[in-house]
């Protein structure tokens, strides 16, 4: 899994915990939201944190638009799933996700914040689980998921990709 670059949380200021915010709010179909940012200051830094066009994901694609590949970049795999596939192979049912080392918790960069640890380690949380519940909901609509950490080279990246593209259809669920 491929990841380059990882976000820090040294501009985060500290906050006493009496001003930390409520942690479980729901929404009308009764799923969990994730915590509120706990100052509008990483509310600011959360929104400014770009969804697309990444340092590693934009190598990912140039790698693969070198090698010949074609894809549909930042796009719902499924009507109605309010998640989006980094780049996406439809004929052959392939969603690829280039997940952040910090965000997505990689098992070899992750790093706790230690200002408003509770908050972060709830907000990271929901972002794995989230990660694991569209790898299911793929899954099951017969989709292969391929995830890659930003820390990894694009040409280590992409012949994964190209691995799983050039399995038999047959093959692909498996």
């Amino acid at each position: 899994m491929m990841r380059l670059i990882r976000p820090d949380d040294t501009a985060n200021p500290p906050r006493s915990e009496s001003t930390a915010p409520e942690m479980s709010a729901t929404t009308p179909g009764g799923r969990e939201l994730p915590p509120l940012p706990p100052s509008a200051a990483t509310r600011r830094r959360l929104r400014a944190q770009r969804r697309r066009d990444t340092a590693p994901e934009l190598g990912l694609r140039r790698e693969l638009h070198r090698r010949g590949r074609r894809f549909y970049v930042d796009r719902a795999p499924l009507p109605g799933l309010r998640r989006r596939a980094d780049l996406l192979f439809p004929r052959s049912k392939v969603a690829v996700y280039v997940d952040g080392c910090f965000w997505h918790c990689c098992p070899i960069h992750a790093t706790q914040p230690k200002h408003n640890a509770a908050w972060w380690a709830a907000k990271l949380a929901t972002n794995v689980a989230r990660d694991r519940d569209t790898d299911a909901r793929l899954a099951a609509a017969g989709w292969v998921i391929v995830r890659v950490w930003e820390h990894q080279e694009p040409c280590a990246a992409a012949d994964l990709v190209e691995q799983v593209l050039a399995a038999p259809p047959r093959a692909l669920g498996t």
